[in-house]
């Protein structure tokens, strides 16, 4: 079952989170219907955006990530909020190219160059927004790298997705790492130490080690105190209303073009793939209460 953990050393600087993600990326794969690469990036970028919702600290906060790149995938967006609801879209969900050399999903060639961007809705009057440029393409390093220059905060972001060779998901999940003010250099050089020392994340979940297996694992030294427990769950939030809106936002010429040219409107939520007809009637009624304004 999926789940996403915290975790606290006493007296010692640093913050720590994993997460095991198999089901949420597992729903997104079917619902999107990505191919091996395409899934490998999506899913660490689902993992990615899930652990940053736990560093959301108020009810209503929420999380955007989005990856723009010259790669075939094209654009990658992730939506996340406090409760752990997730929700993505894929430009390109059909990518899968040749395995990399050291015969594993190539990610980095299926994102390429580009940028990453980080919204973040904390009830301000306006939304902290940091942008870096991608320094591998490999996303788990991306993300580290963002953390460090856009927000100070030096990190360690570990993800992976093990993709079955029917195309569904095996295993999913990742850890994030950040030293808060006044940590020592030892402590850096111990975090290095450790990360070399055990296995690649997908190893570790393709060993069954658990999220928190795997913070014990990497802290074996220090004793570790869990905090918050979340879970995970792909969940769009769309709905006909919205969408409704949508569709009046176009304004009085477009939505009367639509009326007589198509006479009906079809609009397909890009999260979910979920279908909203709109027939002649309904657009009608749109078009009157614009009028009534």
């Amino acid at each position: 079952m999926d789940y996403m953990i915290g975790a606290m050393i006493k007296d010692v600087p640093v913050r720590i989170f994993a997460a095991d993600t198999s089901e949420l990326v597992g729903e997104a794969q079917k619902i999107h219907s990505t191919l091996p690469t395409a899934s490998a990036a999506f899913g660490r970028t689902l993992t990615a955006a899930a652990l940053m919702t736990m560093l959301l600290k108020n009810e209503n906060n929420k999380i955007s990530v989005q990856i723009k790149c010259d790669g075939p995938i094209e654009d990658l967006l992730v939506v996340g909020n406090t409760k752990g609801e997730i929700k993505g879209d894929i430009n390109n969900p059909l990518v899968h190219i040749p395995l990399n050399q050291i015969g594993k999903l190539d990610v980095a060639g299926a994102i390429g160059k580009g940028t990453l961007t980080i919204i973040q809705d904390l009830g301000l009057k306006e939304p902290y927004v940091g942008t870096v440029e991608l320094v591998s393409g490999e996303i788990g390093e991306d993300f580290s790298y963002y953390f460090s220059v856009s927000e100070q905060t030096p990190s360690v972001v570990a993800l992976g997705v093990l993709v079955n060779p029917d195309g569904t998901i095996k295993k999913a999940g990742g850890y994030l790492i950040q030293l808060l003010p006044n940590h020592s250099e030892e402590l850096i050089d111990y975090i290095e130490k450790r990360i070399g020392e055990i296995p690649t994340i997908s190893k570790l979940l393709d060993e069954g080690h658990e999220s928190k297996d795997i913070i014990e694992l990497i802290f074996k030294d220090y004793k570790v105190t869990f905090t918050e427990k979340k879970k995970p769950v792909y969940h769009c939030d769309c709905n006909r209303d919205r969408f409704e809106r949508g569709l009046i936002s176009l304004g009085r010429e477009e939505l009367t073009a639509i009326v007589e040219e198509d006479g009906q409107a079809e609009i397909l939520c890009h999260f979910c793939n979920k279908k909203y007809e709109f027939e002649k009637a309904d657009l009608i009624t749109l078009l009157e209460s614009i009028e009534a304004k």
